[in-house]
């Protein structure tokens, strides 16, 4: 178990600021990453996003004058957060191709949801309270509501499971920031995202090499907008910077802020992807949103 206590659990202004526009921004990674599909297929799409990320992470450490190598005897601890790490955005970009953009963003969101339920047993400090279990009833059942809609026992079909596949993805999204506490702690942020993104380019560059096409007859400016707004704003800056409020306060807390999320996410679908507005989306948001609100809560001020 790793000892967090020193860590503040309250965040300042611009830590709180910060959190939210990180969040906001991430809410549009879902139509990212679909506008982004219609060329990449999920495992070429990660590794022309997380490409495009470490050129982002190496400059910035260059400018920094920050090393990119770690540490001895912390690089096992980088290759299980790496593994897990391609591992879950592996099984992201996959439910993403197979559920629209609005389902995408409430499921992706739930993310804060694990963490707090991971960090409660994995992290000291950082342990469930009646609030956070409140929040953590209320945006499950905005999960339920968001599934049994698209699960309609009257229309059980891939639909539906890719939303279970997102879900399943924000689960392992929980486990991997939870993951990342310890090495965080120990090494300066640039280097734990920099291998990260670095050992998963092999797996995803031989998935996509043996098992999928690349659709090149679909190119053009907005598949590219949709990767390079996925490298450079959510895997280079976003992670940066979420590293960086990961590892000085509290993980569940940080993470909380994702309340903004779906509703940017459904927003965005919308607009760019012309997803409908249902009863059970609206819902959905209104219940996950004030779930990680009470997850987050008044320590957040």
């Amino acid at each position: 178990m790793d000892n967090s206590s020193s860590r503040p659990l309250a965040l300042p202004l611009q830590a709180v600021l910060a959190s939210i526009a990180i969040h906001a921004l991430w809410g549009g990674n879902p139509v990212a990453v679909k506008l982004g599909l219609t060329v990449f297929p999920p495992m070429w799409s990660a590794f022309v996003r997380f490409f495009i990320a470490t050129i982002c992470v190496v400059m910035w450490a260059r400018y920094q004058g920050i090393s990119v190598w770690p540490r001895k005897g912390h690089f096992a601890t980088l290759l299980i957060v790496g593994t897990a790490f391609t591992v879950q955005i592996t099984v992201m970009n996959i439910g993403f191709s197979l559920t629209s953009g609005t389902v995408a963003s409430i499921l992706q969101s739930t993310n804060p949801l694990f963490v707090a339920l991971f960090a409660h047993f994995m992290v000291s400090g950082d342990r469930m309270n009646l609030r956070k279990s409140t929040g953590l009833v209320l945006a499950f059942m905005g999960v339920g509501l968001v599934l049994l809609k698209i699960t309609d026992l009257e229309n059980i079909g891939v639909i539906g499971f890719g939303g279970f596949i997102v879900l399943a993805s924000s689960m392992l999204l929980g486990l991997r920031l939870v993951l990342m506490v310890k090495p965080l702690r120990a090494l300066d942020e640039v280097p734990v995202v920099f291998w990260m993104m670095v050992i998963g380019l092999v797996p995803f560059a031989v998935g996509g090499l043996l098992f999928e096409t690349v659709h090149w007859e679909n190119l053009g400016w907005v598949p590219v907008a949709g990767l390079l707004y996925q490298g450079v704003v959510i895997a280079g800056l976003g992670f940066m910077v979420f590293s960086y409020l990961m590892k000085r306060y509290s993980p569940s807390i940080v993470a909380s802020f994702n309340f903004v999320s779906p509703l940017s996410g459904v927003l965005l679908s919308m607009l760019l992807l012309g997803d409908e507005l249902t009863a059970s989306i609206v819902f959905g948001v209104v219940f996950v949103g004030t779930g990680l609100y009470l997850i987050a809560g008044r320590r957040a001020g």
